[in-house]
């Protein structure tokens, strides 16, 4: 079968969605998104929940339409994926969702210790005999969050309170409600990412550059919004079964998007590393001290980037918006395969191997500063067996500067083809005095910077398709050479 050179997977994030959908709120348009890459998470949760839009009631029932034209999709989406990674069935999907508290932020945690439906599934889910990380995605408020953690804090000990919470990760589009500020104050502990910003002003929040830049009017001149005009979005995402679903706002879309595409397995994140970068942005701790509250909350960061205007772009929003071309193209791809019952008619994500690792997981090289590194992309493949791919290996600088002057911080590797499509090349890593010193000092050290390589490859399908893998580069310097 054709569908066995597609892309396999380690293993699902498990994942547990929280949404204040309704008719005039932006979630439905997320929530069709999220259902297209559905065969890569493991959900366990679909709970409609309130926040500052929409304060005291909640639309499950929009998360059923959702996925009542989902059903009519995910027999063709099932023909364009690897037989061991199917999508899940509308009736299962069905089976999870739940109604969180009718009530604003804190007002909704009942004294006498009674859940809402939504708030008790959420804590089954936190307690299930699981190793794996739980992924809260918030798409509205967290009071069904906080509804859960208070049990889990009156029902178990805090050493074993400490382990449950120790495997929870949460994902928010910001504060849309007063529970989230609580839940950081009284759980520092759990790995939390959410910009924080005044009180709507969601124009400041990461997740904005999903697509907010004409709504917001933040770094014009930066992103291309070709693909996220109307005229695109009807040509090419508002059409079949579960395309007809998604929604026509006026307003900014799917701010519950990136916390999903964060997650999403195409060779680009690393979930429990969000000073990484991927599709849903780029964050880091906030709290680097042990002593005083010690939050692991993660906030914003900025990544500059050359805009259409052919000018750097500085901004938290480019940590999402610089590989918007790549994601809508994705986002197109799959409604195409959720209206083709045929293989062959549609298009599919080439298959990357680098030095004969054809894994998602970043590929760690340590290397003496100053030396030279091969790497090879030989056998990476189209599944169509009718594109042509295109490489592009890029040095992103960002993950590895600790503060705003990336320049003067990060030397940039030098990248050299090795054959003329670009498949094999070599990196020549920069001396130990540019790499392997301390930031302040300039004291040689022994382990230097982790550098961040990617890799590219796109097909020239339509649309085009984009696969990555990141190669992590440690740069070594035995003989503490160079420094001050």
């Amino acid at each position: 079968m054709a569908t066995e050179q597609l892309q396999t997977y380690l293993q699902k994030p498990r994942v547990f969605v929280t949404t204040a959908i309704s008719d005039d709120t932006d979630g439905a348009g997320s929530l069709a998104r999220y259902l297209l890459y559905s065969n890569q998470f493991e959900t366990e949760g679909l709970v409609a929940c309130t926040s500052t839009w929409l304060k005291d009631t909640v639309c499950p029932q929009n998360i059923e339409k959702i996925i009542n034209a989902y059903a009519g999709a995910v027999g063709n989406l099932n023909k364009h994926v690897h037989q061991n990674w199917q999508y899940p069935s509308a009736e299962h999907l069905k089976s999870l969702v739940r109604t969180g508290a009718k009530a604003y932020g804190m007002t909704a945690i009942s004294t006498d210790g009674e859940l809402s439906a939504g708030g008790q599934h959420l804590y089954d889910r936190i307690i299930a005999p699981s190793t794996q990380p739980l992924w809260v995605l918030c798409w509205g408020g967290t009071n069904t969050l906080a509804e859960a953690l208070l049990k889990i804090d009156d029902n178990y000990s805090p050493e074993d309170s400490e382990r449950l919470l120790s495997r929870l990760r949460v994902y928010a589009a910001s504060d849309q409600d007063n529970s989230g500020a609580w839940i950081r104050n009284n759980f520092p502990q759990i790995f939390y990412i959410v910009s924080i910003h005044g009180w709507n002003h969601y124009n400041m929040a990461t997740w904005a550059g999903i697509t907010g830049d004409k709504y917001y009017g933040f770094d014009q001149g930066g992103p291309d919004y070709t693909k996220m005009e109307r005229s695109w979005i009807d040509e090419h995402i508002r059409i079949g079964s579960l395309g007809s679903a998604y929604p026509d706002h006026p307003w900014v879309p799917e701010g519950g998007t990136p916390t999903f595409l964060y997650l999403t397995q195409n060779g680009l994140g690393v979930p429990d590393c969000p000073e990484y970068g991927s599709w849903g942005g780029r964050y880091a701790r906030t709290d680097v001290s042990s002593a005083g509250l010690n939050s692991n909350h993660h906030g914003d960061v900025v990544d500059r980037v050359k805009g259409i205007d052919g000018r750097m772009h500085t901004s938290n929003h480019a940590t999402i918006w610089r590989w918007r071309d790549a994601f809508q193209n994705d986002f197109a791809a799959r409604i195409k395969w959720s209206m083709e019952p045929d293989f062959a008619k549609a298009n599919h994500h080439p298959v990357i191997t680098v030095n004969g690792d054809s894994g998602l997981a970043p590929m760690r090289i340590d290397a003496e500063a100053g030396s030279k590194v091969t790497l090879d992309a030989s056998g990476t493949y189209d599944p169509d067996n009718n594109s042509k791919l295109t490489f592009k290996w890029w040095h992103y600088r960002e993950p590895t500067a600790t503060q705003w002057c990336v320049e003067m911080e990060v030397t940039e590797l030098k990248i050299e083809k090795l054959d003329d499509e670009g498949r094999k090349v070599e990196v020549t890593l920069p001396p130990p005095e540019k790499c392997a010193v301390e930031l302040e000092s300039s004291k040689p050290v022994s382990m230097g910077q982790l550098l961040h390589l990617i890799l590219e490859a796109t097909d020239n399908g339509s649309p085009n398709l984009t696969s990555y893998r990141r190669v992590l580069i440690q740069a070594t310097n035995k003989e503490l050479k160079g420094g001050a």
